[in-house]
């Protein structure tokens, strides 16, 4: 492999891009201690144990930092790390050293989310939700029948309750809006009208 550059970065990092187009960041005393230039080439013997020593174990560190401060899908931790620099083979060395501990667990997150939120959310908008965080259909198909409530249409009376919803005063334009606010929240059209009278 060869260096193709080396970009000074913020806090004395410098951040190195191969020629295979992976991309690292070191500390430029990390840099000067493995002697690494641009423009030379970089030995898989110094490339595997600047990755294991160096990148894998603060890649490592980060991840449990940034599991500290809120639960997190892999999808989300892995975009994170990928963020902060770190090349595929040390993400997935935290990644797994992560799920070792049970840290991530995207079936957990699930349940937790779809508990949180089914009061206030359709089926259809908590599935929407776990599919942006990167959870798996089958794994967010799997949680949703087991902890889903299934209320959809009490929650649905809720709203319109919270909304003070009443069928004979309101007008079509009013109904309308109710209706459609609804609609977006991902409730199925033949209910919303069922519980509206409409």
């Amino acid at each position: 492999m060869q260096i193709i550059e080396m970009i000074p970065q913020k806090n004395g990092r410098m951040k190195i891009s191969l020629d295979d187009g992976s991309t690292f960041l070191l500390y430029k005393k990390e840099v000067s201690a493995c002697d690494l230039r641009e423009g030379e080439e970089l030995s898989e013997e110094l490339w595997i144990r600047i990755r294991t020593e160096i990148l894998d174990q603060r890649a490592k560190k980060r991840a449990m930092h940034l599991l500290e401060k809120m639960d997190r899908t892999e999808y989300q931790l892995r975009q994170k790390l990928k963020e902060s620099g770190y090349p595929q083979e040390s993400i997935d060395t935290a990644i797994a050293y992560v799920k070792s501990f049970h840290y991530v667990d995207d079936e957990r997150y699930a349940s937790a989310y779809i508990r949180c939120h089914q009061n206030s959310k359709s089926r259809l908008q908590l599935k929407y939700g776990l599919q942006q965080r990167g959870i798996a259909a089958s794994v967010i198909d799997r949680v949703l029948a087991e902890e889903y409530g299934g209320g959809e249409e009490e929650l649905i009376l809720r709203l319109l309750e919270k909304k003070h919803y009443d069928a004979e005063t309101m007008d079509q334009k009013e109904k309308y809006k109710i209706y459609q606010y609804l609609m977006r929240r991902g409730f199925p059209g033949g209910l919303v009208r069922k519980c509206m009278m409409l």
